[in-house]
């Protein structure tokens, strides 16, 4: 049986690998000493994880590394990337580092960190500290100066009441809906689980303890929930299914029954409910990835929509710069400024039972997103050559100037890749990775004839773009 590959994705965006093989605890803490060398005032940083099995050895390192480093240690303990980085800006904290590997699979395990605003690290301080990593930088800290631990317990508190304040929770409480929560065994399947309760809900907790031990592959997709799917549609008395991945930034939905609504609607939902009665004037943020059912919504209020690379970095800083109401990422993720910076399954959960509350009774959330248009989304990627994503980006260029002479009304985008508008409900997204060697290829159509010849023109493109 051939041996795990070495796989260490060290990133501007932070650290995640595979367990012992490429990511261990000396590689963890080198990482935590750049990070730390990085900060530019002492006190304290918050450091949680998101329950997965290998989070012991990895947290004893982070707060190693930390308190070497002169830095106090706000333990957390498993809890919700979004509450994490609420309470790094709440608490006043230089800084804050969530041990997750997101969705990934139970073998890996990683590092996501936080500005003191409670936000990821931007691409320059990202940048900073991949350098800082690599040159084996560090700022240890002399006997006298050494920092500490503190443990600290029900963190979640502040950010379930901040919810609860932005909803009507009174209304929520007394329709007493059912609710299937699947925590995936994760740092947030507790505190979203104690979230519905104050908000009245009955819940039925599937994977609510942080044990990471997982019933399904994380990643909260229609192929990975079929079981939860059968356990709704059996019981029959379910008003919807909340599903989260591990870290809980990310929120997927199951109708009534059972079905998969997915997690392209769980922004569409929050927003159009965030915009039901109003609000301070400002755009809606979504990166150039995320369903065009967003744009639906914007001009049902009057509103515009900001597209930004990918990347949740990109829609925080477009949300802050431009005064954004409501933002997010098309995987699930929900950004509310008012509760912070960092996709919130919480508040996405919230605004949605909010919506279901002001309906009419028995309304199901395959009704309650009947006003927007169904398209069909498919992702994709097409495999290189050893070194070919540098051709590849080249290609996307080329592909661009001929798109702009075939199809002069297309709105081309060439920030992250190559973004192709061709109207109001079909785009085209490539993109070459960082880290493997293949092009993404995300695109969306109102059918799945039209999605699907849209795929192979894209993959057309591309194989002709890099002369395969």
């Amino acid at each position: 049986m051939p041996e795990p590959k070495n796989l260490l994705i060290a990133s501007v965006s932070g650290l995640r690998g595979l367990v012992g093989n490429g990511l261990d605890p000396i590689v963890a803490g080198r990482f935590i000493a750049a990070y730390a060398a990085g900060l530019d005032r002492p006190g304290s940083v918050v450091v949680g994880h998101d329950a997965r099995l290998s989070h012991h050895l990895f947290e004893q390192a982070v707060n190693a590394s930390l308190m070497a480093s002169g830095l106090d240690v706000l333990a957390v303990g498993p809890i919700a990337t979004p509450t994490l980085g609420r309470y790094v800006r709440t608490t006043g904290s230089v800084g804050g580092i969530q041990i997750s590997a997101s969705h990934n699979p139970k073998e890996y395990n990683g590092l996501k960190f936080f500005q003191p605003e409670g936000m990821v690290l931007s691409p320059e301080l990202g940048k900073a500290m991949l350098e800082r990593f690599e040159n084996h930088q560090a700022r240890w800290a002399s006997l006298p100066e050494l920092g500490s631990l503190i443990k600290v317990e029900q963190a979640d508190e502040d950010h379930i009441a901040a919810v609860c304040a932005l909803v009507d929770s009174d209304l929520i409480a007394a329709r007493k809906f059912r609710v299937l929560l699947d925590g995936c065994h994760g740092g947030g399947g507790p505190t979203l689980e104690k979230l519905l309760q104050r908000l009245g809900c009955q819940v039925l907790g599937i994977g609510t303890k942080p044990d990471g031990i997982y019933d399904h592959t994380p990643e909260p997709t229609a192929a990975n929930l079929t079981r939860i799917a059968r356990l709704m549609s059996g019981a029959g008395d379910f008003d919807l299914g909340l599903i989260l991945d591990p870290d809980a930034d990310r929120l997927a939905l199951l109708d009534h029954d059972g079905s998969f609504i997915g997690e392209e609607y769980t922004l569409v939902l929050a927003a159009a409910q965030r915009l039901r009665h109003g609000g301070p004037p400002g755009p809606l943020v979504a990166n150039l990835s995320t369903s065009a059912m967003i744009d639906a919504v914007a001009k049902a209020h009057g509103r515009q929509v900001i597209r930004t690379p990918v990347g949740e970095f990109h829609v925080v800083q477009a949300l802050r710069e431009h005064a954004g109401i409501i933002g997010g990422e098309g995987n699930g993720g929900v950004i509310d400024p008012r509760v912070g910076w960092v996709r919130d399954s919480l508040m996405g959960a919230a605004l949605v039972l909010e919506a279901l509350a002001q309906s009419e009774p028995n309304t199901t959330l395959a009704q309650l997103a009947s006003p927007w248009p169904r398209l069909i989304m498919v992702k994709d990627k097409i495999d290189l050559p050893p070194g070919g994503a540098s051709v590849a980006r080249e290609a996307l260029e080329t592909i661009a100037n001929e798109l702009a002479e075939e199809l002069p009304t297309a709105k081309l985008d060439l920030r992250d890749g190559l973004h192709a508008r061709l109207d109001d409900q079909t785009w085209f997204h490539l993109r070459a990775s960082n880290t493997e060697p293949i092009v993404r290829i995300l695109l969306e159509a109102p059918t799945e004839q039209s999605a699907n010849q849209l795929r192979q023109s894209a993959s057309r493109r591309i194989l002709k773009a890099i002369g395969a």
